[in-house]
């Protein structure tokens, strides 16, 4: 123990509301990822095709695309939304973290 230190780490107390944003944060950008990543799927399965007579699987690959990303994808879009206007109403009273 040195300096009230442990093992040379500050023992801080983080803010919980900061770290629920950061966990929602962090679920909102996975989310989107999933949702976007369905609807490229569903676009280039669309667009194979079109080049390839449309066979059953890629329709039946395009609609479950597209259906995953209409599911999926409006959730973590409001999220973040909301997620952002929250740290920029913080910034603005002087309470939250430096954009960095």
């Amino acid at each position: 123990m040195v300096d009230g230190r442990l093992d040379g780490l500050v023992n801080e107390q983080t803010d919980p509301i900061l770290e629920r944003r950061a966990r929602i944060a962090h679920l909102v950008q996975l989310a989107q990822r999933v949702g976007y990543a369905a609807l490229l799927i569903a676009i280039v399965a669309f667009a194979v095709g079109l080049v390839t007579d449309f066979p059953s699987w890629l329709v039946t690959l395009t609609i479950v695309g597209l259906v995953a990303a209409i599911v999926i994808l409006p959730i973590p879009i409001v999220l973040g939304y909301g997620v952002r206007a929250a740290e920029r109403d913080e910034r603005r009273e002087g309470q939250g973290p430096p954009i960095h």
